[in-house]
């Protein structure tokens, strides 16, 4: 059986993220046998390297947070990414395009980024920031992004008003193909908030409390 650590992954960034805090986040991965860490691009070097033979993945935030960059600009984070060690790339799409139905720009974006993650053998999260998108725009993500066949698409940065919602992750997940999988993220500080959130189709769970909802399962 999965413990709820399994589906967590353990996150700091905040822009003022310190080497230390790293180091902490790193530490508690370790001990708590999370799913990956996910660190600002700095630091992705640095977790590898505390991290070791530990088996906990090192993510690393692309675009982030608004992702409005240029798409050479995400090409160019994603490769320096990889050569520091990365093994998965949570991208933040760009909001902007799709708020003004550019789904053509949408398309060329996922179209440049994926080749270069897909032929490193890494895995990507595109994120949607689903509390500025209406219900339609959240759709036609998900069929755009299933249908490039993303490994994850996921809910949110943390940094939009709203974070994940259980009724939004059940609207992604009639939207997505089997295949595709969910990362909720945004506003998860509880431990019944996240089982809420998988028992409605996340698959993983992305949060900077990952140790308190650990311990909270425990009392469970």
């Amino acid at each position: 059986m999965k413990t709820i650590a399994s589906y967590i992954d353990h996150s700091i960034l905040k822009p003022d993220t310190m080497l230390s805090d790293i180091r902490q986040l790193c530490e508690e991965a370790k001990k708590n046998g999370f799913a990956a860490v996910c660190v600002p691009p700095l630091y992705v070097k640095h977790a590898g390297e505390l991290l070791g033979e530990a088996g906990v993945k090192k993510a690393v935030v692309i675009g982030f947070p608004f992702g409005y960059s240029a798409i050479e600009a995400k090409l160019a984070e994603i490769v320096l990414a990889i050569v520091d060690g990365a093994d998965e790339l949570d991208v933040v799409v760009n909001i902007t395009a799709i708020k003004n139905g550019d789904w053509s720009f949408i398309a060329n974006e996922i179209n440049h980024i994926l080749p270069i993650i897909r032929s490193k053998e890494r895995q990507i999260k595109v994120i949607i920031e689903t509390g500025l998108l209406t219900e339609d725009e959240i759709v036609k993500c998900c069929e755009l992004y299933g249908a490039a066949e993303v490994d994850f698409v996921k809910t949110s940065t943390g940094y939009s008003e709203r974070g994940a919602s259980v009724d939004i992750v059940r609207l992604m997940r009639k939207n997505l193909p089997a295949s595709v999988q969910i990362k909720a993220s945004g506003g998860i500080r509880t431990y019944a908030f996240a089982r809420e959130l998988i028992s409605a189709g996340a698959d993983r769970i992305g949060s900077s409390r990952s140790v308190d909802i650990v311990k909270e399962s425990r009392i469970f």
